[in-house]
């Protein structure tokens, strides 16, 4: 497999060494998106595609008395999250899970936000995913996406042709998603690096 792929599931020695990289090199988008998200401080958050964990480790200083939760389909990415949140799991404020967004194992309503970092470019189907992305959250919960790519230009065609089945949204279809799965006061955040912030409330009982 070309070491690229692993962008997409990371497995193997190449994967380790892919979910490292992961956390330096996303750090200054997942910082950006982060300024436009507000946390309770006992919130309790999903993080969807959690990589290599760092993205889980300032949710969880965002909400000191909350609880965060990863899930990730690389078995590679959750042994890399749990080592870096080792102290939090140990306390019972973070869990971290194997399985796809497609079909997640959390009851309804369990999350007051959930994020998705760097990874929607890869998930089976935006619809289907967003719709349980929706089924998780609480009644006017919170679905943050943060991506390091617009799709505006095609700057990032390389990207799409090294790693197979990667796609890159722009904000209007992102929208469009989020609105056929229910999402209203949907908000749009670009700045000049390329970088794109999309967020989603779900409706109020």
């Amino acid at each position: 497999m070309a070491f690229f792929e692993n962008t997409r599931k990371p497995t193997g020695f190449g994967g380790k060494v892919m979910v490292a990289m992961m956390n330096v090199g996303h750090s200054a988008v997942a910082q950006w998106g982060l300024q436009f998200l507000e946390l309770a401080p006992d919130a309790k958050v999903l993080d969807c595609g959690c990589g290599g964990g760092a993205n889980i480790k300032k949710l969880l200083k965002k909400c000191p008395q909350g609880i965060v939760k990863g899930i990730d389909y690389s078995s590679v990415s959750v042994e890399k999250t749990k080592k870096v949140n080792e102290t939090a799991i140990a306390e019972g404020r973070c869990a971290v899970f194997q399985g796809s967004v497609e079909h997640m194992n959390f009851t309804d309503a369990s999350f007051d936000v959930v994020t998705a970092f760097e990874t929607v470019y890869f998930w089976p189907g935006l619809p289907k995913c967003f719709q349980e992305v929706y089924r998780v959250l609480k009644p006017g919960g919170i679905f943050l996406i943060c991506n390091e790519a617009t799709g505006d230009t095609d700057k990032n065609d390389k990207w799409t042709q090294l790693i197979d089945g990667m796609t890159i949204y722009r904000d209007v279809e992102l929208k469009a998603a989020m609105q056929e799965a229910g999402f209203m006061n949907i908000q749009i955040h670009k700045n000049p690096k390329d970088w794109l912030c999309v967020i989603g409330r779900k409706q109020e009982k």
